[in-house]
């Protein structure tokens, strides 16, 4: 039985959208989504992923049909038919892509919006940070060790004054809505290679970023020396972190847990060491937690410096990941300029 080849492309485009839909629906590529925005980015994706499964299977089943109904037939010499050009397809296979991506445009700018982008046509001091002179110089060496109390002068300095902050336990507005206070306000520098956060009134600095859960969180982002990312897969932001500029992004973490936080810019040499974690705990924990930190106001910069790869000599660095793939110290003695070497003790 024949059927018409307009029923068979009806029934393939039905076939195809099916699969396109259920596929951009569980593809299961994201983690968990910690915070009361992220369905939107999530939606955001399944509606990428929905359209660019429909796009591979159009094209590729396209290109198998064509190889299959087109291609040359043993023993056929001749050359194919003398076809240069179809207007009105091209226009089509043209207009579709470019609709596509201004829809999708449209959509990404909209979630953006919503999650408390910045506007981009806004240069206001208060949408895009402050002046390099108001952010302090301090590159990665200046937070070593023998130089701590310098160094908390110095982030202190970087983040914003106290007075610019917005008083904790004000009534958070719907989340994008950045033309009132939020409920909960920390200060985020990045520096080579660690972040510190510090938490309005109060003198807590700490290398870990510790947020109630169910509040409305203002995250004020500056960098020390080159430019970082604050990253959190699980809460679907990212954000630069621009020396002598101050960025920011808002959430509600709804997940209680801890999250890695990954700077998602290459800063230098340690670059991929350069991690921490965000813990959503509840108010009672928090509480707990801001006090503890308070009785002991230097432990969280104490904690960074202890753990920031920028002290560690390479072969202390590189230990634990060459143990791990069965590199030994005598391979990177080869590896090392003459005149340098690699110790024993440090692949133990």
């Amino acid at each position: 039985m024949n059927i018409p080849s307009q029923i068979v492309t009806l029934l393939a485009g039905i076939a195809l959208t099916l699969v396109s839909l259920w596929y951009g629906q569980n593809h299961n590529l994201l983690p968990i989504a910690a915070t009361a925005t992220a369905s939107l980015v999530d939606n955001l994706f399944n509606t990428m992923m929905v359209i660019g499964t429909g796009i591979f299977l159009l094209v590729n089943g396209i290109l198998i049909y064509s190889v299959f109904n087109f291609g040359r037939k043993p023993g056929d010499e001749t050359d194919g038919p003398p076809v240069h050009g179809n207007i009105p397809l091209e226009i089509v296979w043209t207009a579709i892509p470019a609709v596509i991506v201004l829809g999708l445009s449209i959509y990404s700018f909209d979630v953006y919006q919503s999650e408390g982008g910045q506007d981009p046509m806004d240069h206001s001091v208060a949408h895009h940070g402050k002046n390099h002179n108001q952010m302090a110089k301090m590159s990665g060496a200046a937070i070593a060790a023998p130089m701590i109390a310098d160094a908390t002068d110095a982030v202190t300095e970087t983040l914003p004054a106290k007075q610019d902050a917005p008083t904790l336990g004000t009534v958070s507005p719907k989340v994008g809505d950045t033309s009132k206070p939020p409920e909960f306000v920390v200060n985020a520098a990045g520096m080579q290679y660690a972040w510190l956060f510090t938490y309005p009134d109060t003198e807590v600095i700490a290398a870990e970023l510790h947020v109630p859960i169910d509040r409305e969180v203002l995250i004020n982002i500056s960098a020390n020396d080159v430019i970082h990312a604050f990253w959190v897969p699980e809460f679907r932001l990212k954000q630069d972190a621009v020396p002598g500029r101050q960025t920011e992004v808002r959430f509600i973490a709804n997940r209680l847990g801890e999250y890695p936080l990954i700077c998602a810019e290459l800063c230098g040499a340690y670059h991929g060491a350069m991690k921490t974690k965000v813990v959503v705990e509840s108010q009672a924990d928090f509480d707990t937690w801001l006090q503890t930190q308070i009785a002991s106001a230097e432990v969280g910069l104490d904690a960074a410096l202890a753990t920031n790869p920028a002290h560690m000599t390479e072969p202390e660095y590189l230990a634990p990941y060459a143990k791990e793939v069965g590199i030994t110290a005598e391979m990177l003695q080869q590896l090392k300029p003459s005149g340098e070497s690699v110790h024993d003790h440090s692949m133990s």
